[in-house]
């Protein structure tokens, strides 16, 4: 399988509370459009993931990344626009440097609880809620999921963790 390969990244507030977030609402035409995400995107050639996530990170957010925590990888088999396969590597991020710009030309970047998140109050993919708790778990542990798209939609999830 050849996949895209991406970084995802969720900022989070100094007191942990909140998180940052793209509203993404600047293209109609985005796979995305009206759905709030983690920050991130496609791996330039010979980057590693974190280099790449620092470098979204900063050109999304204008925020320096001071400590970054792998919270797993999730394969997403038919979820490109046309049916491509993303892999792609989440990360938390605790701790940050910077003054976070209003938007970038995906959308409007926002602060959103982690709690609203969690409970699915934020309009996201119906498929984060998935990961998410995984992803932000009391005591986290790295996970590896699998989560086919056909039509738009996910259709199973899995997942090990180690």
């Amino acid at each position: 399988m050849q996949a895209i390969l991406a970084t995802l990244g969720y900022v989070l507030s100094p007191d942990g509370r909140r998180l940052l977030m793209i509203r993404r609402d600047a293209r109609p035409d985005d796979v995305h459009y009206g759905f709030y995400n983690g920050l991130g995107g496609k791996l330039e050639p010979g980057e590693d993931v974190v280099t790449g996530l620092r470098r979204e990170l900063r050109e999304e957010a204008a925020i320096e990344c001071d400590a970054v925590e792998l919270a797993g990888t999730i394969s997403w088999p038919g979820f490109g626009r046309h049916g491509e396969a993303w892999f792609g590597f989440l990360f938390r991020v605790p701790s940050w440097s910077g003054e976070v710009p209003a938007g970038n030309p995906e959308g409007t970047l926002v602060w959103v609880e982690l709690a609203d998140v969690l409970a699915g109050r934020v309009p996201m993919w119906p498929s984060d809620a998935h990961f998410l708790p995984l992803v932000f778990a009391e005591r986290p542990r790295v996970f590896h999921g699998v989560m086919p798209f056909a039509g738009g939609r996910a259709v199973s999830w899995s997942y090990t963790e180690l």
